[in-house]
């Protein structure tokens, strides 16, 4: 039985043994996926912000309780040696030395028995070199709307290459002329960094850009983000808008001269000098769609001769290469010039009289203007008369334009005497070319024989009292007349216009009656009551039968006044008699200041003797008082009366009172 229990201990004890050599033997495990932020390759402008992490196996060795890392230059010499008291899966501010290049990194665990595991490995990159400085290769002076897309090359970075090589280019465009294209002083983010294909992507591609100046500010970016020490700029002026430009010359309508024609451009941006890029600005002219006339600059001439109508388009092109030619540059279409016409006729337009005298109306005279390119400008021409013969100068007859391509005068013949009479027409297109016609249409010479109409003659007076009569106030007139044609043909339902212009100081001054003649070619009139005037009629015509007038009438209206006394006696020496009275007329025909009336007396088979002169008021009332005081009067039988004399702005004859019979006593 011990036999059998010491087997058994020993068989334990041996198992513990090999159990602990075992242990002895064991050593911790490899560090699994060791990695540097940012990855193995990426390079680092900062030689003490490295992080790295890592995976520690759950089994395969004997478990760590520190971590040693190691780092070596480039040349595989340790530089750093450094222990972790502790198990982690990463450690972070891991620095080399401040000298560009790429470091190896080893990693590895220690457990409680002091042995060290198998080292894992990665490589950390430093470079804080900044890139040379570099400059945008020249742009034009001015950018026009053709030149976008704009396409700019950044020239290399100079100096020798850099370890960490070049990443791309940082790029930015604002209106500041110092801005920059990364915020910090040194480096530039990957976001800010506008061209990530190294160094050989170097070209910047820009759709638009606003109107004016803008500054591209540009720099170099090394792989681990570190950019040129200074900023390479260039300025940017773009002008988009076309020049303005104007044709001066062009005439306003038809004209008959060559047309001088010149166009000035003017441009508030690029402007129209040449720039240091050598585009040459120029102001063009084209004609009816012909070569243009081009001038460098802001002016441009060329003529206009041949006669019709002509378009002329004009342009010009500004320093930044914007031109409004309509033409398609650079896959965009142009605006479209400015476009105006010019109107050219030298020809004088034809002009003739029409071939006869219209019988309806022979005083009509008609001429046609035609012209086959401007067409006849009937405002400007006119129809002349002379005596056939004479030499005299044409009188010019007013001219109407019915707007059938004729001119239009009516020649008063019944102002003329009797004889041939020769016309002439001038005439104009709407260029300005005129025409001169003596002839009508089919050759024959425009002469009229006068008279032209039928004679007529008007007859007219006062019965039984020729042509003046005298009347009292308020009482009308009758006058009777006849109108002829010929000798004897008597003209029924024609107009005869009697004009009566009254004396001065009536109102109205003057009256127009119109009366028309009845069976026999009679009328007639009644003149009514009023002032002194004088009547004339007139028949006057027609398109076919000549005017007439009568002899002028006179008809003389005497004026009325009243008068009466206070008694028809008059005692010697006593009580004065008062004589009152008014001058009877319409209302409103005296003055404020009134009218002069004569007193006057007589005694039997004696004159009239004024013996006092009163003034009315504006209504015609008057008064006077007279005191006998003469013995010799007394017995006498008197005459008083009152009399109107003629008198300025009195239109109508002196007229004396009823006599007043007065005794004395």
């Amino acid at each position: 039985m011990r036999t059998v229990a010491w087997a058994a201990a020993m068989a334990t004890l041996s198992g513990t043994l090999l159990a602990s050599a075992a242990l002895a033997m064991a050593t911790p495990p490899r560090l699994a996926d060791l990695n540097v932020r940012g990855g193995a390759d990426a390079w680092h402008a900062d030689n003490n912000r490295f992080e790295l992490n890592w995976t520690i196996p759950a089994d395969g060795g004997s478990p760590g309780v520190t971590t040693h890392y190691r780092i070596r230059n480039p040349q595989g010499v340790a530089v750093v040696e450094s222990v972790l008291s502790r198990l982690s899966d990463g450690v972070g501010g891991v620095t080399v030395p401040k000298i560009a290049g790429t470091y190896g990194f080893e990693i590895w665990l220690e457990d409680k028995n002091g042995e060290q595991g198998p080292a894992a490995a990665t490589t950390l990159r430093f470079d804080d070199a900044r890139p040379g400085a570099i400059e945008p290769l020249p742009v034009p002076s001015w950018i026009g709307r053709t030149s976008f897309p704009l396409r700019i090359r950044l020239a290399h970075p100079a100096g020798p290459p850099l370890l960490s090589g070049i990443r791309g280019y940082a790029i930015a465009v604002d209106a500041r002329p110092s801005g920059a294209p990364c915020a910090a002083s040194d480096r530039c983010s990957d976001t800010e960094t506008t061209l990530r294909g190294g160094v050989g992507e170097d070209e910047l591609e820009i759709a638009a850009l606003p109107e004016g100046t803008s500054y591209l500010h540009g720099v170099a970016v090394s792989g681990a983000g570190m950019k040129s020490a200074t900023t390479g700029s260039a300025v940017l002026r773009v002008d988009t808008a076309d020049p303005h430009t104007q044709l001066a010359g062009v005439p306003s309508g038809w004209t008959n001269r060559t047309a001088q024609l010149i166009a000035r451009a003017t441009d508030a941006g690029a402007g129209m000098t040449s720039g240091s890029d050598g585009r040459t600005p120029f102001t063009a002219i084209e004609v009816d769609g012909g070569a243009p006339t081009i001038a460098p600059g802001a002016t441009v001439a060329t003529s206009v001769i041949d006669e019709g109508v002509h378009r002329v388009a004009y342009y010009a092109r500004d320093a930044a290469g914007n031109v409004n030619d309509g033409a398609t540059s650079n896959g965009i279409v142009n605006l479209a010039p400015g476009v105006a016409w010019v109107r050219i006729d030298r020809t004088p337009p034809t002009i003739a009289f029409a071939n006869a005298q219209d019988p309806r109306d022979p005083d009509l005279v008609r001429a046609r203007i035609s012209d086959s390119l401007s067409g006849p400008d009937l405002s400007r021409g006119w129809i002349g008369v002379r005596l056939a013969g004479s030499g005299d100068g044409f009188e010019p007859l007013p001219t109407a334009t019915p707007g059938n391509g004729e001119l239009r005068s009516r020649w008063d013949s019944d102002t003329h005497a009797e004889g041939e009479y020769e016309f002439k027409v001038i005439g104009y297109d709407a260029a300005g070319n005129v025409a001169a016609a003596t002839r009508r249409r089919n050759g024959a010479p425009m002469i009229l024989a006068n008279p032209l109409k039928t004679t007529t003659k008007l007859s007219y007076g006062f019965q039984d009292h020729g042509l003046s009569r005298t009347v009292p106030y308020g009482r009308g007139v009758m006058l009777h007349g006849r109108l002829i044609a010929g000798r004897s043909s008597p003209l029924v339902g024609m107009p005869v216009r009697i004009v009566e212009r009254f004396s001065a100081g009536a109102d109205p001054a003057t009256h127009v009656s119109t009366v028309r003649t009845g069976p026999e070619g009679s009328f007639s009139f009644h003149a009514a009551p009023g002032p002194s005037r004088t009547i004339a009629m007139a028949f006057d015509g027609s398109p076919t039968l000549a005017r007439s007038t009568g002899s002028e009438l006179d008809l003389r209206v005497r004026g009325r006044v009243r008068l009466r006394a206070s008694a028809g006696f008059a005692r010697i020496g006593g009580k004065a008699l008062v004589f009152g009275g008014r001058v009877v007329t319409a209302p409103g025909t005296i003055p404020p200041t009134g009218r002069s009336v004569q007193m006057q007396f007589r005694l039997p088979g004696l004159p009239w003797a004024e013996f006092r002169t009163v003034q009315t008021d504006r209504h015609g009332r008057f008064r006077y008082a007279y005191r006998f005081s003469d013995d010799d009067s007394r017995g006498a039988r008197f005459q008083f009366r009152a009399y109107l004399p003629a008198q300025d702005d009195w239109p109508y004859e002196p007229a004396g009172s009823r006599p007043v019979i007065v005794r004395g006593r």
